[in-house]
């Protein structure tokens, strides 16, 4: 049970990222032109990283898939 909670709390942060991303991305319209490719790089180190995590840890797993998230959400135009 503690885990399942623990894997439902991990994922309800992960969601708020969706937010958090949108929200990001009105504030810093200018700085998104010039650093798309960097943002596609975090986006893809933080895949990598999610797969380590399934692996590894599940902390590992849902920081990287916030990033993710975060990171996704503001390049969407």
């Amino acid at each position: 049970m503690e885990e399942i909670l623990k894997l439902l709390v991990g994922a309800g942060i992960v969601f708020l990222g969706w937010p958090i991303g949108d929200f990001l991305k009105f504030l810093t319209r200018d700085e998104m032109k010039s650093g798309r490719k960097w943002f596609k790089l975090i986006v893809l180190v933080s895949l990598i990283g999610m797969a380590a995590g399934l692996f590894f840890n599940d902390v590992l797993f849902f920081t990287f898939a916030f990033i993710a998230m975060v990171t996704s959400r503001s390049l969407n135009n």
